[in-house]
């Protein structure tokens, strides 16, 4: 996991990278933030190619890739003959970590008992493998990531308080996307760029202004890595390099059961239990739902191009755009 490229020029990505930058030579725990998609293994490296342990390993675990049987002996090794299949000693993540960085992805996922061991590290720098009584010292500095709220989880007593007391010396939280509109288009032309030389292609892509406007509109619920694949998707489906369409969802159509085709694809019909349903409320709700449900699926349809889905409705661009406002978070 080396340094990767962190882009951006809005004021909430800059803020970020500052308070990264002045906590990185800091030799204590940090704990960051962000949904998925936000570019938490890109920070954590970061964060450890800025600080003193920069010539040291770098090592990471994602801790809701193991069942949590296995998380204990990947974390502290285990000796040979610790548990059925253990045929020799292996080490572990704190140990391959040890003068450098290990960085603890998912965090939240860790079983309570691990917790405890973990809580020791960072206390006494000590710890045994699997199936020993021997103490092993270890210099590690742990970087922890999360989109769970461990504070919640804390109080339910699902997460060790004391643990989150250690690892949250610093707490660093990702912007999302939908926070860095700025970004869009810087970031959008950095991955068509790259995917262009990928596929060999001379010329650099260009966006069309209806395909800005529908990256900008778009509310990005898988943030940065969904952006990549939306654009590495339209640059390599495009044979011009002026990118005309934007498919937000490769699924989109796949398991539609009825609907109405459109020029950007499909639109579902409501059934006749949700018009009942509307014919049982109040007029101002049930024309606040369907406004919603016509303004969902002429998106769906049009894949997100608002010029579009305004003339599917029949509504001019900007009559379009006041309701989408109006109904932005309920849309998504």
């Amino acid at each position: 996991m080396g340094m990767g490229e962190a882009l951006g020029q809005s004021e909430v990505f800059l803020e970020f990278q500052e308070r990264l930058s002045l906590v990185a030579p800091i030799e204590r725990p940090v704990l960051l933030v962000g949904e998925r998609g936000t570019g938490k293994e890109l920070a954590a490296s970061r964060l450890h190619f800025l600080s003193k342990r920069w010539k040291g390993p770098l090592v990471a675990l994602n801790c809701s890739a193991l069942s949590p049987s296995l998380i204990e002996s990947e974390l502290f090794g285990y000796e040979k003959g610790a548990f059925t299949g253990a045929e020799r000693r292996r080490t572990g993540r704190f140990e391959a970590a040890d003068g450098g960085t290990l960085f603890l992805d998912e965090i939240g996922s860790i079983p309570f008992e691990v917790q405890e061991k973990i809580l020791r590290v960072v206390e006494y720098a000590t710890f045994e493998r699997v199936g020993s009584s021997e103490s092993i010292e270890v210099d590690v500095r742990i970087v922890a990531a999360t989109n769970a709220d461990l504070v919640v989880l804390a109080a339910e007593g699902r997460f060790k308080q004391d643990l989150l007391d250690r690892l949250s010396f610093e707490v660093l939280v990702l912007p999302p996307l939908r926070e860095r509109r700025e970004d869009i288009v810087l970031l959008a032309n950095h991955f068509a760029a790259r995917m262009a030389f990928e596929l060999g292609r001379e010329e650099i892509p260009q966006f069309s202004e209806e395909s800005i406007s529908a990256l900008k509109d778009y509310s990005w619920p898988g943030n940065i890595r969904e952006l990549k694949n939306v654009v590495e998707r339209a640059v390599y489906r495009s044979d011009s390099p002026v990118i005309m369409d934007i498919t937000f969802d490769p699924f989109h159509g796949a398991y539609t059961n009825g609907g109405t085709a459109t020029e950007g694809g499909f639109i579902a019909e409501p059934n006749s239990s949700s018009l009942d349903d509307l014919m049982h409320k109040p007029l101002k709700e049930a024309v606040r739902q369907l406004e919603i449900f016509l303004l969902k699926n002429a998106l769906n349809g049009t894949r997100f191009n608002q010029r579009r889905a305004s003339r599917l409705l029949g509504l001019s661009y900007d009559q379009f755009r006041g309701l989408y406002r109006k109904y932005r978070q309920e849309i998504g």
